[in-house]
């Protein structure tokens, strides 16, 4: 055989290829570029957020260009690249870069503005990229782990902090012991299939469709089950979203919720649509109790927050439940449904965080509820503008945030999961409580000490960019909805109704 046959196709993964080049390029202008002040080393750091942001632009494009019409493997199988994977890829990507172009002036405000941050952002949207068009349990593996090492240093970035340093070893040891599990159950599932490619898996599997597998199977996919949970911040494996949300500097904070999140969805979805199709009956019932379990727990164990920042976690956790319903359905209408919430919740969340980070004090960041009261007497449009991301949240229609809860209810309508969705609107209600209570807060509540008046511009533009998107989805929601359904028709799954 030719020596050349057996190069792998690299076209598929040219995004991927191309921002690992760029992000150690990046970080050779950095290195060699050796500041001689402070002043020079916010400069530095400035330049290279910009040419990140200009690399983030980059890949969204070539994402779009190399997009196929049909999936394309590569790397021997391990590697996919289809209209799921774009979908998600462009979401993380525009959620990645939005994350950082908020972040700059929050970093020189707290005089901590370093190159680094720019570079772990864009080997933290690698891993998540290659986790987006994993095809096989090793590639899977190696994705989710390169994602998860630049979140560590990114929990941790303000090594100077207490709180930053607590969440970064909280998050590397649960996280070490998620990977763990995943390793465990992996090897497991390899040792019944033989295989660890995502293909030949789903056709091993569906000799089980009327038959039980084997219970090792069963112990190796529970396994995997938990560690993507952990990934997805899902409860009962919940727990280190509080503490690492809080300590944790509030535009890592935010690029947590956003973009690490898409990616593990995106990767829970295939991987139980796809290699695991034939064993519904078997993780169906699993995915409904940890549906119910986030959904729960996130309604109730948020209301008793003084902190956003720790709300903002339970919130997390509840959307999660939400997002679950659509794959607890296991049809291509839940897949879709799941698609369109993550669309939604990525211009929710990015909004309420930068309301979040214009919140100073006599220079000086806060971010207890309590701070916000009379919020609408001194800043009447940032006012508004929470006001629209947690009625939003809520669920509140016209608010685009209704129409992602509708659809994964009809999913669950559809899929006769009568009692998860009634679960899901009582949870909904619960929630909107809290929600309502910041707006309360805002425009009931007599004024304090006023928060300073100066929002960066950065913040003001993203803040203004959601708070439209947010409002105004209604009127045209055609591009994201008929994305989402060709997204959703390639992976597995029972065809919509």
């Amino acid at each position: 055989m030719h020596p050349a046959s057996q190069f792998p196709d690299l076209l598929p993964a040219l995004p991927e290829i191309f921002v690992v080049v760029a992000a150690m390029a990046l970080l050779m202008v950095g290195v060699f570029y050796r500041p001689g002040g402070v002043a020079e080393g916010v400069a530095v750091s400035r330049v290279v957020s910009r040419l990140a942001l200009a690399v983030f632009a980059v890949a969204i494009v070539m994402v779009a260009l190399v997009a196929p019409g049909e999936a394309t493997r590569t790397f021997e199988g391990m590697f996919i690249a289809d209209d799921y994977a774009v979908y998600f890829k462009v979401l993380i990507l525009l959620a990645s870069a939005l994350s950082l172009y908020v972040s700059q002036d929050y970093l020189e405000f707290q005089g901590i503005a370093r190159f680094e941050y720019a570079i772990l952002i864009l080997f933290a949207t690698v891993g998540m990229l290659m986790m987006v068009s994993a095809n096989d349990l090793i590639s899977l593996y190696v994705g989710l782990e390169m994602q998860s090492l630049s979140l560590f240093v990114l929990a941790a970035f303000q090594r100077d902090d207490l709180r930053s340093s607590e969440a970064g070893l909280k998050y590397f040891v649960l996280s070490a012991l998620a990977s763990g599990m995943l390793l465990y159950g992996s090897s497991l599932i390899y040792g019944f299939a033989g295989t660890t490619n995502f293909d030949v898996l789903a056709q091993t599997f569906e000799q089980f469709d009327h038959g039980a597998p084997p219970v090792g199977l069963i112990v190796g996919l529970v396994f995997v089950l938990a560690a993507l949970s952990f990934k997805v911040s899902a409860a009962p494996f919940h727990m280190w979203t509080p503490d690492v949300y809080q300590g944790a500097l509030t535009p890592v904070t935010a690029f947590f919720s956003i973009a690490p999140k898409m990616a593990a969805l995106a990767l829970f979805l295939r991987v139980m649509m796809d290699p695991f199709a034939g064993l519904v009956d078997q993780w169906q019932q699993i995915v409904v109790l940890i549906s119910i379990a986030s959904m729960v727990l996130g309604a109730f164990a948020a209301i008793g927050q003084s902190d956003i920042k720790r709300l903002m976690a339970y919130s997390s956790i509840s959307h999660v439940g939400y997002a679950l319903i659509g794959l607890a359905a296991g049809t291509e209408a839940g897949v879709r449904s799941v698609l369109i919430y993550m669309g939604i919740y990525l211009f929710m969340n990015l909004g309420a965080f930068t309301c979040i980070l214009s919140m100073r004090r006599r220079e000086s960041m806060v971010v207890e509820i309590s701070d916000l009261a009379g919020l609408s007497k001194t800043h009447p449009a940032m006012a508004f503008a929470m006001a629209i991301f947690m009625f939003a949240m809520a669920g509140l229609p016209p608010l685009a945030g209704f129409f992602g809860k509708l659809y994964v209810f009809l999913a669950a309508v559809q899929a006769e999961l009568y009692t998860l969705a009634v679960i899901g609107v009582l949870s909904s209600v619960v929630a909107a409580y809290y929600y309502i209570r910041i707006v309360k807060v805002m425009y009931f509540d007599e004024p304090g000490d006023h928060l300073d008046r100066q929002i960066g511009r950065h913040v003001g533009v993203a803040m203004l960019a959601s708070g439209l998107v947010v409002l105004l989805f209604f009127i045209y929601p055609d591009p994201l909805l008929n994305a989402a359904a060709a997204a959703a028709s390639l992976v597995g799954g029972a065809p919509a109704h």
